[in-house]
């Protein structure tokens, strides 16, 4: 299971990589979002940067990912507005953020605007 991988590597404080973003994305750990245990990030504010906004990727936002990774050998901004309503409404950079944390994993690369692939 995906959840496990990143619950084991992934560690507090590690920075998401993000293919355009100017700051530094980081996760915070776990909580809840949308009725689920969810892998909770910061991301930057831009009027007030000591305070940054919070938003996360549920546990099964993440597994549902994955298995399109998977299946497909592609992740794609187009599926993840489709198939993750609630989590791509929550905002853009949660689909960056599945795609960053698969690559702190090294199980997927960016491969340009809105394209993750499965690392062969």
């Amino acid at each position: 299971m995906i959840v496990d991988r990143i619950r084991r590597e992934i560690a507090g404080s590690a920075v998401i990589p993000k293919p355009e973003a100017t700051a530094p994305f980081y996760v915070k750990g776990w909580g809840r979002r949308r009725g689920q245990a969810a892998l909770i990030y910061k991301i930057p504010n831009h009027s007030n940067p000591s305070k940054p906004h919070e938003k996360g990727v549920t546990e099964g936002e993440l597994n549902a990912a994955y298995e399109e990774l998977l299946a497909t050998d592609t992740l794609t901004r187009t599926w993840f507005n489709h198939a993750l309503r609630e989590c791509a409404a929550e905002g853009a950079c949660n689909f960056t953020t599945i795609g960053g944390l698969f690559q702190l994993l090294g199980i997927a690369y960016y491969a340009g605007r809105g394209i993750y692939r499965l690392h062969a």
